[in-house]
């Protein structure tokens, strides 16, 4: 029905409700505009009527309200609002999305991310697969140190002073370690053990390792204590270890392996790499729980044993000559001392004794000093046993024999200096033998002043003064001698009787080896030859050998050398019955080091000699640093040679030549 200006629609009829479009009652809809089907019209489908205003501009009144059955009133109906249609009763389910549309991309979601995994297995088996299982190889990969087996060391009749026995490694798994366990594991090993505890510490926290050393070289019944200890990550490896039978004998020579298995000092530091071979090596695959894969990877490289080394040493001699050392030191309170026996006409060295001395067994308990070898490393000034190298130049160059005179005053000045003779004494016209027979540094002066300085420099050249002995021991000093463009106008002097240039005591016992020898240099040999692993030898090459005098000369000098001695002369305690000895007293001043003078450093006290002195077989050199109370070279290094020497002439079963001593003219005539 159509609507009514001002007023609602008309009541539905009882019982009715309106149709289930919500269209009011009557099935008629309100007016729609002029102009048809659009949303602008007068009237809205299923809403409330649009009003329109009236011609005379006042808005139309709203319809009145149906009221609600049952509602309280005056009984009459309320019109119903025009706005608002009812509620239907019955609920109008939600429409949802496609089933088919959804499982589509649920599916594309799933074959997405099954594509990052199969990209990433690509390039993990695929594109980068050579590179992770080598990383996974290098993590269960461990390299194992074969340690090559070190070369023996013997005397020259195959004695052994060093040698190899079996010993065990003490190694760490760090990852197999557990922190907490970290501090007790040092706790225990490292007095045990005689270790660092920061050491062992580094070695058992070591980030990404599954092997560290912690140390070589333990004793068999250390490392059961150790295994007995059950640490987890805490393990034994066999291995070698180096020990000294002879103990202190010939220590500082041999010298010593320290706990890495290197050597420390003497021939073991100085020949190592001829000792110790070479190295092996093995790779294992390990587990993460430390155990060896069987089948896993296994390389190796198979260790070559070092060689062996033959000495010109002998045993016998060796310990006489440390022994005597050894005493006197003791007795004269010297800071040091040593003692070279050599062969002068092959150069072997029979014996090379130092004291003090240490155990190489033990080398942690001694001093650096006392490891040392003062007979290489030490540098000192030889004082009067110098002065056979200016009787060879003056006698080689100037004439001088051993029966020219010379007036000695008992001192003399040169360049402004003051040159004196160790004692006061008139003026004496001595020979030229009776001059190194008592040791007078005016006479030997005298006699230097007939040749230049560059000859005297020349002939301590060849003497093998200022370059190496060639022994192969660690710490040699070549000492100390410049050339005559560097001398002071006075330097000429002093060298001429062994003062203002220092030598080690191998260097001036080859002086006196050359002169025994009959003027030709034999360089000084400690090693003879090397032995492999079946004790085969190998000899060494032949020493270098240089003529520096002539015969006649060197003949000349051992007569006067006898004549030292004698009674005449300044060391008659080098006599032993029966031989004829030659030699020569030294007695220096030691350089202070804290005023750089002479002042308080004390005495060199030294003798060079050999014997028998007709045919030169042994040449003996004794040296005392810094002896106490006595310091004459011919009251304290003297009985040490006579000892040394004739325990060395009856070993060597060298006999008396049965001829006698020369006379040797001490005094000139006229």
């Amino acid at each position: 029905m159509t609507t009514r200006r001002g007023r609602g629609p008309a009541p539905p009829p009882p019982g009715r409700k309106g149709n289930s479009r919500g269209r009011p009652p009557g099935g008629q809809g309100p007016a729609r505009a002029t102009g048809g089907a659009g949303r602008s019209g007068g009237g809205v489908r299923g809403g409330t009527p649009r009003r329109t205003p009236r011609a005379d501009g006042t808005k139309p009144q709203r319809p009145a309200a149906t009221p609600r059955r049952g509602g309280k009133g005056t009984g009459a109906r309320r019109p119903a609002k025009a706005s608002a249609p009812p509620r239907p009763r019955s609920r109008v389910p939600m429409r949802r999305r496609d089933p088919i549309k959804r499982l589509n991309v649920g599916l594309l979601l799933i074959a997405f991310v099954l594509s990052l995994f199969a990209g990433r297995l690509v390039q993990l088996q695929g594109i980068e697969s050579q590179q992770y299982a080598q990383q996974a190889i290098r993590q269960r990969l461990v390299k194992i140190d074969l340690p090559a087996t070190r070369g023996e060391i013997t005397d020259a009749q195959g004695t052994k002073l060093a040698m190899t026995v079996e010993a065990q490694a003490i190694f760490a798994d760090p990852v197999m370690v557990r922190p907490g366990e970290r501090q007790r594991i040092v706790e225990a090993l490292a007095p045990m053990l005689g270790l660092d505890p920061a050491k062992v510490l580094k070695a058992i926290s070591t980030p990404d390792s599954r092997f560290e050393y912690i140390v070589h070289g333990v004793k068999p019944d250390q490392a059961r204590m150790v295994r007995a200890l059950g640490f987890e990550g805490i393990g034994t490896l066999p291995e070698y270890r180096r020990v000294y039978p002879a103990e202190s004998l010939a220590a500082n020579v041999i010298g010593f392996v320290n706990r890495d298995g290197e050597g420390g000092g003497g021939l073991e530091h100085g020949m190592d790499r001829v000792l110790a071979g070479r190295d092996g090596w093995q790779r294992v695959e390990i587990s993460r729980d430390g155990q060896h894969i069987p089948m896993g990877e296994d390389q190796s490289s198979k260790p070559v044993p070092g060689q062996g080394l033959r000495l010109a040493l002998l045993s016998d001699l060796q310990y006489k000559a440390q022994q005597a050392i050894t005493n006197q030191v003791r007795a004269t309170k010297a800071l040091s001392g040593s003692v070279i026996v050599m062969d002068p006409r092959t150069g072997h060295i029979l014996a090379m004794a130092m004291a003090p001395g240490f155990d190489p067994n033990d080398y942690g308990r001694s001093s650096p000093a006392a490891r040392s070898n003062p007979a290489v490393e030490e540098a000192f000034e030889p004082g009067s046993t110098n002065k056979v190298i200016t009787a060879a130049a003056v006698m080689e160059k100037a004439g001088v024999t051993a029966e020219t005179p010379f007036t000695v005053p008992d001192h003399i000045y040169r360049q402004g200096r003051k040159f004196q003779d160790s004692h006061t004494h008139r003026t004496e016209r001595l020979t030229f033998g009776g001059i190194l027979a008592q040791s007078s540094n005016v006479g030997t002066i005298l006699a230097s002043e007939k040749i230049n300085p560059e000859t005297l420099y020349q002939f301590m050249r060849a003497f093998g003064f200022g370059e190496p002995t060639g022994v192969k021991l660690p710490g040699e000093t070549m000492g100390i001698l410049h050339p005559p463009a560097k001398w002071s106008a006075t330097d000429r002097y002093p060298i001429a009787f062994g003062q203002t240039v220092s030598v080690n005591a191998l260097q001036m016992a080859s002086v006196y080896a050359t002169i025994a020898n009959g003027g030709v240099r034999v360089a000084p040999t400690l090693v003879t030859g090397t032995t492999d692993e079946k004790g085969r030898l190998t000899p060494a090459p032949e020493p270098a050998k240089r003529r520096v005098i002539s015969t006649q000369t060197a003949k000349e000098i051992t007569r006067m050398l006898e004549g030292v001695t004698t009674t005449e002369g300044t060391a008659p305690a080098a006599q032993i019955p029966g031989y004829r000895v030659a030699g020569k007293t030294g007695t220096a001043e030691r350089p202070n080091p804290r005023c750089h003078c002479y002042r308080g450093g004390g005495y060199t006290a030294s003798f060079a000699g050999f014997a028998p002195a007709d045919d030169p077989q042994l040449v003996v050199q004794v040296v005392l640093q810094a002896p106490k109370g006595r310091y004459y070279g011919g009251e304290v290094a003297a009985p040490v040679f006579k000892d040394v020497m004739s325990f060395a002439l009856q070993t060597r079963k060298v006999p008396p030549t049965g001829s006698g001593s020369p006379k040797i003219q001490i005094y000139a005539r006229g």
